[in-house]
This record gives C-alpha cells, sequence and structure tokens, in this order.
C-alpha cells in the first residue's frame, strides 16, 4: 500500500496543516474502501490496480481543493458590489483628471501632447490609489463577513419575498452606482474651487461664472438627496411607489436646476486670449447652453418613464 501513504501524503502536502490529520484519515478510510470492493471482485490486487483507482480519483491537488475550496480574494456575494464600486471611482477619477488636466492645459501654453501624457500619467496613478484601496477594503469585508451572511441566509423567510412584478421593478446594480457616480462627480465639480489655494483659483480657467456657481452650490442639496436616495435603492433594489415618486421629484428638481442655469448669461468665465485661435466665445457659449439643455433631457426621460411606471404599479 506504499501508492496510497504516497497519494495521501501528497493530497496532505496541498492542505492547512491543522486539516492535514484529519484529511488525512478520512481520505485513507475512502481509498481502502475502494480498494476492499475491487479486491473482492477480481482478488488480490497489484500496484497497477492501485495506482488506476488512485488515477480514477484525481490529482492530489484537485482532491486537496475539493475538501477545502481556494478562498478567492474577493468573496463571491460581494463580486457585483465590489466591480460596481471599482467602475464608479475609477470613472470620477478620470473625469477629475480630465478637469484638472483641461485646466492646467488652458492656463499655460502647454502643447496638446503633454496634456495627454498629464492625463495619462494623473490617471494612472490615482486609479492605482483607488484600485489598491477599494480591493483591499473588499478583502478585509470578505475576511470578517462570511459568519454575518451566513446568519442571514439562514434567518430569511419566504414570506418576507417581495411580490412578484415586471422585470423593471428590480433595480440593479449599474443603475444604482451610475447615478451614484453622477451625484458624487456633481458635488466634487461644485465645490471643487474650494481644494484651491488662492493662487491656483486665480490662474483657474475651467469654471462657471460666479452667478452660475452660486445656482450650482444651492443645488448641491439635490446632490445629497440624490446620494442617500441611491443607497436607500441598493438596500431595498425594488421600486416601490415611494421610491418613484421619490425619483420622480428629485430628477424634475434637477431638470428645474439645469435649464434655469442655461438661461444665464454669461455662463462660463471666458477670457478671450485664452480661446483666441480655438473657438469664438459665442460659439463656446452657445455649446455649453446646448449641453446643459441636452443634459436636461436625461432626467426628463427619467420622469417620463417613471411617471408610466407608477401608473403600471397603480
Amino acid at each position: 500500500m506504499e501508492l496510497v501513504k504516497r497519494y495521501i501524503a501528497a493530497v496532505q502536502r496541498e492542505l492547512p496543516q491543522a486539516k492535514r490529520d484529519e484529511i488525512g484519515r478520512e481520505l485513507n478510510a475512502n481509498i481502502m474502501d475502494q480498494l476492499d470492493m475491487l479486491s473482492e471482485q477480481q482478488g488480490e490486487l497489484t500496484d497497477t490496480d492501485i495506482a488506476a483507482v488512485l488515477k480514477q480519483m484525481g490529482h492530489p491537488r484537485t482532491v486537496a481543493q475539493q475538501f477545502v475550496p481556494p478562498q478567492p480574494l474577493i468573496s463571491p456575494g460581494y463580486m457585483a458590489l465590489y466591480k460596481n464600486t471599482l467602475f464608479m471611482v475609477l470613472g470620477i477619477l478620470f473625469l477629475l483628471q480630465v478637469v484638472d488636466s483641461t485646466s492646467a492645459w488652458l492656463s499655460s501654453q502647454m502643447s496638446f501632447l503633454l496634456y495627454m501624457k498629464s492625463l495619462a500619467s494623473g490617471f494612472m496613478q490615482d486609479s492605482l490609489l483607488g484600485f489598491t484601496s477599494i480591493t483591499l477594503a473588499f478583502w478585509l469585508m470578505s475576511r470578517h463577513e462570511p459568519k454575518q451572511h451566513s446568519r442571514c441566509e439562514q434567518s430569511w423567510q419566504p414570506e418576507q419575498l417581495p411580490k412578484a412584478g415586471p422585470h423593471w421593478q428590480h433595480i440593479s446594480l449599474q443603475d444604482i452606482f451610475t447615478d451614484l457616480a453622477t451625484y458624487v462627480f456633481l458635488l466634487i465639480v461644485i465645490w471643487y474651487p474650494l481644494w484651491l489655494s488662492p493662487e491656483q483659483l486665480a490662474n483657474s480657467r475651467f469654471l462657471f461664472t460666479d452667478n452660475a456657481h452660486q445656482l450650482l452650490k444651492w443645488a448641491s442639496p439635490l446632490a445629497l438627496l440624490g446620494i442617500a436616495s441611491s443607497l436607500w435603492q441598493l438596500r431595498k433594489r425594488f421600486w416601490s411607489q415611494t421610491m418613484l415618486l421619490g425619483k420622480i421629484v428629485l430628477n424634475g428638481a434637477f431638470v428645474a436646476v439645469i435649464l434655469l442655469l442655461a438661461t444665464f448669461s454669461p455662463l462660463l468665465k471666458l477670457e478671450p486670449e485664452v480661446w483666441q485661435g480655438v473657438l469664438q466665445l459665442e460659439q463656446l457659449e452657445r455649446a455649453a447652453v446646448t449641453g446643459l439643455v441636452i443634459t436636461a433631457m436625461f432626467p426628463l426621460w427619467e420622469i417620463v418613464r417613471d411617471i408610466l411606471r407608477l401608473k403600471k404599479l397603480g
């Protein structure tokens, strides 16, 4: 039975130290049972017969993983949340880097190639820090949360399941994190000047006029409400009449603010010497207003969609 001992030893080498003896005994009993059954059928077994049985059981590493499955870096229960969080944060970091690099480009004689280099290098540095921080946070959550998840899975009640409804009543993680990223980015853009020193603020060229910026500041509570709404959706994951009404009101407020912002004249803080040879100031102002009107169409479309959904639920 030397082959059996060698096989069990090979399996044990792939196991954690604390479980080697217990699993080794269990595996040995299992192999011996199979060999006993085979010997009853064909008599005394040769090394070739034993090797065939062991080969049928599988490679030692595969057998060890059946007893102790490898622990993934991120728990499968957190994987969808991890991916959406990662995409949201990296997306926000990229947009912020675009704002920062564009501001530096417009306030200096930087060439386009240097602008692209600044954009790429800045994003790589920020994304590396963001990726590492998020992965580390979810790794820690994966290490310490399994017991809580198992208790939740054991205590759930079928009677508490939501009613079966149309597919759109289920709120996807992608929709939640898209909205969440939009609200967070809006807040960062609105309060971005507060992070700048007086010298940086004076040299910045990527700003709204004072009146337009003041309106955006007054709209900050809407972004905070949007973040709270997204987090509530993340908790419930199911559209109700109350949640739809809240979403309609919130989008309506955003449509009003965006269209009101589009009426401001001037909208952007433009300096002729910066844009000379690039675009006429009137063209840039008109493009900004048109962009705001188009932006307002997105929450307006969601209002119409949610009103139709609300009628279906009613």
